[in-house]
C-alpha cells in the first residue's frame, strides 16, 4: 500500500495551523475507519473472482458491497471542471464517491503509474475531498494494488 500527500499551504498562522490539525485529527480518525471499511469491501470483492474482470465489473460489485454495508456510494459521479468563467459539466467522472468523503478510483491494469496517482489527486482538489483510494484489482494480492492519496491543499 502506498501513501501520497500533496504539499501543505504555506503562510498560515501558528494558531490557525493548530486549530486545523485538531479538526483534521478528528476527521482523519473517521476517514481512517471509512477507508478501512472500503478496503475490506474491496478485498471481499477481489477474493471472489480475483484478477481478470473489467474495471466496470469491480466497480459494480464494490458499490454493491458498500451499499449493503450501509454506506452511501455514488457511481460515476460527475466532477465538473471550472476554468475562469467556463464550467465544463462533463469534465470528469469519479468511479465511486463514498459517504461524500472518499473518492475511490478503480483500475484493472497491469500496474499503477504516477499518472494514475496524479489523476486521483486532481479529482481530490477539484472536489475539495481530503482522501482518495486508488485500487487496482489486477494484482494477486489486493493489498499490493492499493494507494491512499491525501489532499492537504484544502
Amino acid at each position: 500500500m502506498c501513501i501520497m500527500n500533496s504539499k501543505t499551504k504555506e503562510g498560515a498562522s501558528e494558531g490557525t495551523q493548530r486549530a486545523r490539525r485538531g479538526r483534521e485529527g478528528a476527521e482523519a480518525l473517521e476517514l481512517d475507519e471509512l477507508t478501512h471499511q472500503i478496503i475490506g469491501a474491496a478485498m471481499k470483492v477481489h477474493t471472489a473472482p480475483g484478477p481478470g474482470l473489467l474495471e466496470s465489473a469491480y466497480e459494480a460489485c464494490l458499490s454493491y458491497e458498500l451499499v449493503k454495508a450501509g454506506f452511501e456510494a455514488e457511481r460515476q459521479k460527475r466532477l465538473p471542471v471550472v476554468y475562469e468563467s467556463l464550467r465544463l459539466e462533463e469534465g470528469y467522472r469519479i468511479d465511486l464517491l463514498v459517504e461524500r468523503e472518499v473518492i475511490v478510483e478503480l483500475k484493472a491494469i497491469a500496474r499503477i503509474d504516477e499518472l494514475h496517482k496524479a489523476q486521483l489527486l486532481s479529482y481530490l482538489r477539484l472536489s475539495d475531498c481530503r482522501l482518495g483510494l486508488l485500487i487496482n484489482f489486477h494484482t494477486s494480492h489486493l493489498r499490493d494494488g492499493i494507494c491512499r492519496v491525501i489532499n492537504t491543499r484544502r
